[in-house]
């Protein structure tokens, strides 16, 4: 009953605005202080806890990485290639729409930052669509799914928390990541592929009197640079030559050499990446202490005992579990943030893991698939709000939700076959 007794209260502050980092940590401090079993006395762990977070080497990654994908997308380097890129597959039907997926994945891996990534294609790529006859509903849906692709991708700092939370490789989880992140973008594009075919005036293709030479030649030239600060930062981790932290590192000041050599290096350019790394670090560490203390009163009051034991002896079979979890994750995603799931909700998961014997590795992958519908799904969708922002009135809140439903099912489709194929994970 504490345990149930804190969710409702953390949601309940939630929902009437209370900020989300402190949300959960009131919570605990409510709940911690009119428990007659926990008292307040608890919250004595939690500096050592506190002092555990900092010492975590990983987690300096999430800044690094944080701080090269703005460099990249206040360039202008990440726009040069969506543009070339657009050009070189306007002449398909559904072309633009492609090309949106594919700068998505290549921001995805090069910047991992939803709401940058989301926000450029809305103001460079949405028009564009708009312009050339695209239904609104498929331009809007393909923007908002293609930003999203930074929470599967690798270097997603989605996979680095949760590396961390579930004592999970990161590296590996990199890797782990590869093929379902291949297979998500490979559905992406079938899909766009055979609505188009099949309905040409949704997704009209464009003609052009540049050569096709200049367009390929326009569009190499604009993905090199970032394809090999992605293969260089990937490559030393999954080589093993160096850490995640170290890589992201090398990522961050692969991004600077990177405006130095295409002439758009500014000094505000610099001053604004640092400030808001600062900022969305300082966001992601005040919900992990938030839910730090969650953990700690929630685990001090037997809740976690009782979690385990419902599973293991009520439910009592794994892929009841691994159903369940999902669908709650799920679910979870239509009214909380990622990060609030996964500090608050992924820790309770986790002792039942080695109960059922289940690959924490693999069911990391199905969690961060997962994680990845919560930035579509209404009405608190992330994407949405960022797609709707920066589109304005060029598209209605209804169009992005019937634009986003589709690219739901596919995701929902690529967590089925990971489930069913778990072999998918171990390819790489």
């Amino acid at each position: 009953m504490i345990g149930i007794y804190m969710f409702f209260t953390a949601l309940t502050l939630l929902l009437i605005g209370f900020p989300v980092a402190f949300s959960f940590g009131s919570a605990a401090i409510f709940t911690a202080y009119f428990a007659p079993d926990v008292g307040i006395d608890v919250f004595n762990l939690l500096p050592f806890r506190i002092y555990g977070i900092m010492q975590n080497f990983n987690l300096i990654a999430v800044p690094l990485f944080i701080f090269m994908g703005l460099i990249l997308e206040k360039s202008k380097i990440a726009q040069a290639m969506l543009l070339s890129i657009g050009k070189l597959f306007g002449s398909v039907r559904g072309g633009l729409a492609i090309s949106t997926v594919l700068v998505g994945a290549v921001l995805a891996a090069s910047t991992g930052i939803v709401g940058a990534s989301v926000v450029m294609m809305s103001v460079i790529s949405l028009p564009i669509m708009i312009n050339h006859g695209y239904s609104k509903s498929l331009a809007a849906g393909t923007i908002a799914a293609s930003g999203t692709l930074g929470q599967i991708v690798p270097p997603s700092i989605v996979l680095i928390i949760l590396g961390d939370v579930m004592s999970v490789d990161v590296g590996s989880l990199f890797r782990a990541a590869l093929a379902p992140a291949l297979l998500l973008i490979a559905l992406y594009l079938i899909y766009i592929l055979i609505i188009s075919y099949f309905n040409p005036t949704i997704a009209p293709a464009i003609e052009s009197n540049t050569s096709k030479a200049i367009m390929i030649k326009d569009a190499i030239k604009a993905i090199i640079p970032p394809a090999l600060l992605i293969m260089i930062v990937l490559g030393s981790i999954f080589m093993g030559v160096a850490t995640p932290t170290e890589s992201a590192a090398f990522g961050a000041i692969g991004a600077i050499l990177l405006t130095l050599l295409n002439q758009s290096f500014t000094f505000s350019t610099l001053q604004y990446a640092a400030m808001e790394t600062v900022k969305m670090t300082a966001m992601i560490f005040m919900i992990l202490i938030g839910a730090t203390a969650f953990s700690l009163v929630f685990n001090e009051s037997g809740g976690a005992d009782v979690v385990l034991e419902f599973f293991s002896q009520d439910i009592g079979s794994k892929w009841r579990f691994i159903f369940i979890a999902m669908a709650a994750i799920f679910v979870l995603g239509f009214f909380v943030d990622f990060l609030e799931i996964t500090f608050i909700i992924i820790p309770i998961l986790v002792p039942i893991l080695a109960h059922f014997h289940i690959d924490p590795l693999w069911f990391a992958i199905l969690v961060a698939m997962n994680l990845q519908a919560s930035f579509l799904t209404p009405p608190f969708g992330f994407a949405l709000f960022y797609l709707k922002g920066a589109a304005g009135d060029k598209v209605s809140t209804g169009d992005i939700y019937r634009g986003v439903l589709p690219f739901i099912g596919l995701q929902l489709l690529a967590l089925l076959i990971v489930v069913l194929f778990p072999e998918i994970v171990t390819i790489f």
